[in-house]
């Protein structure tokens, strides 16, 4: 039995890992080594394709997802963990009701709202902007993440809570002090989570986003195929900047995410 389920992750590693070696791999070749020897070793190592795809325009799609996906995780980790305790700690008024409206949100799927969203913006007049992908992004990912770090805040026992306001700490030292530490390992999952979100989202970044210079990577490497035609090696190139990332991230906070992740979900 173990032998075969070591079988069975093997070829599920292989299956994830192969693809994103042969993307990798085809960034150093040349288009006519793609298509003639797609399964080959490239010939050489040189990062010519790497230096064309950044100078052509994936080092902007880069610096303004970053802008976003960092600008955005802070509004939503602060504002999801303060709704949070405040939901499961402080005894609001119509605290169940207002849990209900905000997870209802995690019904809404991005295609059913792209037009209201867009007049929105042009109406406060932060269209093709990045403040307003940052709050569009935010508004849109904060009920899933209340939904996490909620669930996990749920186990947090009271008594640490009232021991620390009866020495003296106020509301917001215990929240900062005390509650922000204990659900590290959530806070960690979730923004992960969100940041695999924000890096890859599309629909958003495709209709609020026209101006070719503020462009995020999914939308820009979209172009970035129509401008090459068939320079195949720097796209690959090209897509290998947007993947790597992330494969780092989650590979640098892989067991804080997985334990995160297991509270928030299962308990």
């Amino acid at each position: 039995m173990r032998i075969a389920v070591w079988v069975l992750l093997t070829l599920m590693a292989i299956g994830v890992l192969y693809p994103l070696f042969w993307m990798v791999s085809s960034s150093f070749k040349t288009s006519t080594e793609i298509f003639s020897s797609p399964w080959a070793l490239p010939t050489s190592l040189s990062p010519e394709s790497f230096v064309t795809a950044w100078e052509r325009g994936v080092f902007q799609y880069f610096v303004n997802s970053v802008i976003i996906t960092v600008g955005s995780l802070v509004l939503v980790l602060g504002l999801g963990t303060a709704a949070s305790f405040a939901l499961t700690k402080l005894r609001l008024p119509f605290a169940a009701p207002i849990t209900l409206l905000v997870l209802g949100g995690l019904m809404i799927s991005p295609t059913m709202i792209l037009v209201p969203v867009f007049q929105l913006m042009i109406a406060l007049h932060l269209h093709d902007t990045l403040f307003g992908m940052v709050l569009v992004y935010t508004a849109y990912r904060l009920p899933f993440t209340i939904f996490l770090i909620r669930a996990y805040m749920i186990t947090l026992p009271d008594e640490v809570l009232e021991a620390s306001m009866i020495d003296g700490a106020s509301l917001l030292q215990t929240f900062w002090r005390i509650v922000v530490p204990l659900c590290r390992p959530v806070l960690v999952s979730a923004g992960l989570v969100y940041v695999l979100f924000a890096w890859n989202e599309f629909p958003f970044a495709l209709v609020l986003l026209n101006d070719p210079e503020l462009k995020t990577l999914p939308v820009g490497l979209l172009d970035f195929k129509s401008a090459l035609q068939t320079n195949w090696s720097v796209l690959f190139a090209g897509l290998t900047f947007a993947a790597l990332p992330m494969i780092a991230l989650f590979v640098a906070a892989q067991r804080t995410f997985v334990r995160g992740l297991a509270d928030g979900m299962g308990k």
